[in-house]
């Protein structure tokens, strides 16, 4: 499996395109496409913002065919009910996080519930969501397999479980959160309870829980991994590329960090070496 980054439109066919268009506290957003099925995992921008990403990056909000909802928190779904108004969309969501979310998604043009921990299929996609640790509802992880490729993603999350590490194996790509560094986060400006909220078991994990999980999810096929959700107050992209690129002890796995502002670029897993 090579991966080939590249904007370009709608993947073609034998081709896994994979986009952060936006990763942080202020707004996530991420699309998976297989050339078949195309959907946005979270949409925490407004909906006019998350169009306008997809078209800097030469991608189509026409062409989704669903929204998949990690958990309630503002930064993940606020633009969910405008989208898919707009565009006829499905939001396939946990009925946990679907009551946590109270009036925010207002009418949807469809609702797909999923409980975590049993497999469904959007289109050509195979989902897996599992339970992650974090101080939301019913809050999930997912993994997104096709024929041709396997991508993890795990975000806001504070620790790591033998279901995360168990569930995130054997993936092509990772989209992986490096929310902070410890001891920028001790020497930083938030409150006092604030920093033990991020440092708990339900907060985010710091820059080494996530080179230890990166150390532990490494194999042969693993190509990419996007550091996703840094906090733009306690970490910086060189500390969180330092952190993983030490623990992948000379694997030729790409290395990217996704931004706030610009999210990342598109990546794209192809069939074939």
């Amino acid at each position: 499996m090579t991966a080939v980054p590249e904007a370009a439109t709608r993947a073609r066919s034998g081709e896994v395109s994979v986009c952060v268009l936006a990763s942080g506290s202020r707004g996530n957003a991420t699309y998976i496409c297989d050339g078949t099925t195309a959907i946005l995992i979270d949409a925490g921008l407004s909906g006019i913002e998350i169009q306008r990403r997809m078209a800097a990056k030469g991608l189509h909000p026409e062409q989704l065919n669903a929204i998949l909802v990690s958990h309630e928190h503002s930064d993940h779904i606020h633009g969910v009910g405008v989208l898919s108004r707009r565009f006829g969309l499905p939001v396939y969501i946990n009925e946990g996080t679907r009551q946590a979310a109270g009036t925010v998604l207002g009418k949807l043009a469809g609702l797909q519930p999923f409980s975590c921990g049993q497999p469904f299929e959007i289109g050509s996609l195979t989902v897996h969501p599992f339970s992650i640790s974090h101080d939301a509802q019913d809050p999930a992880g997912f993994t997104i397999s096709c024929d041709r490729a396997k991508v993890g993603l795990a975000t806001d999350l504070g620790i790591v479980t033998s279901v995360v590490k168990t569930h995130l194996q054997a993936c092509d790509l990772l989209v992986l959160e490096a929310n902070h560094d410890p001891q920028m986060l001790i020497d930083g400006p938030y409150p006092w309870p604030l920093k033990q909220r991020i440092r708990g078991r339900s907060g985010h994990l710091s820059n080494q829980d996530a080179a230890a999980l990166v150390q532990a999810l490494q194999h042969d096929r693993l190509t990419h991994i996007v550091l996703a959700h840094l906090s733009e107050e306690n970490n910086t992209p060189q500390k969180a590329r330092q952190a993983i690129q030490a623990s992948l002890n000379g694997a030729s796995v790409r290395l990217h960090v996704a931004s706030q502002a610009n999210g990342s670029q598109v990546l794209r897993l192809c069939s074939g070496h």
